[in-house]
């Protein structure tokens, strides 16, 4: 039986091992590049102030970068929020918008907008709908997966950047969104 069990444990590690190695986003079921990004309206925050976001409004003036995020306020998601903000004068220059998105209530949001996005763009509630829509609803919480969508103008996604780490989001869709520019 032992033998058994360990030849059964060896398996098992050796199948551990294998997902080890693997991209972060290759385990993932992010909507891909190419798709239509889903429609949604929500309630956002900017520079501390509530206010009614569609997509739909926003694709209107440009290219959207839609960034999910797991929590405000922890420390992944307040450094991805302030490498955002300090880069949003590239993302303008480019004709795009970005907006964050969580489960944290309104509330939250407000503060958070205010404290660590710099009130250089908004955050906005990412109800189970939206989560679900965009395939980034992490486990059975409330979560969501770090993950990136860029927004051409016309709704189709063109770029995906999923990672639990935070640092290439940013660079990852400033090159997309300045790609768009150049077709």
């Amino acid at each position: 039986m032992t033998r058994l069990r360990s030849a059964a444990f060896a398996a098992f590690a050796l199948v551990l091992v294998g997902f080890a190695g693997l991209p972060a986003t290759s385990a993932s079921a992010e909507l891909p590049k190419g798709a239509k990004a889903p429609a949604f309206v929500t309630r956002a925050a900017l520079a501390g102030k509530e206010f009614g976001f569609t997509l739909r409004a926003a694709l209107a003036k440009g290219p959207v970068v839609l960034y999910f995020y797991p929590k405000a306020f922890t420390q992944g998601c307040t450094l991805e929020a302030n490498a955002f903000a300090e880069t949003m004068p590239q993302f303008k220059a480019a004709g795009a918008s970005v907006i964050g998105m969580s489960a944290d209530d309104i509330e939250t949001l407000k503060k958070f907008s205010r404290e660590e996005c710099r009130d250089a763009f908004p955050v906005g509630v990412a109800t189970d709908t939206i989560s679900a829509a965009y395939e980034v609803k992490m486990g059975k919480g409330s979560m969501t997966k770090r993950t990136s969508y860029v927004i051409a103008q016309d709704g189709r996604i063109v770029a995906v950047h999923s990672n639990p780490d935070y640092k290439d989001h940013v660079a990852q869709t400033l090159a997309a969104v300045r790609a768009l520019k150049t077709k």
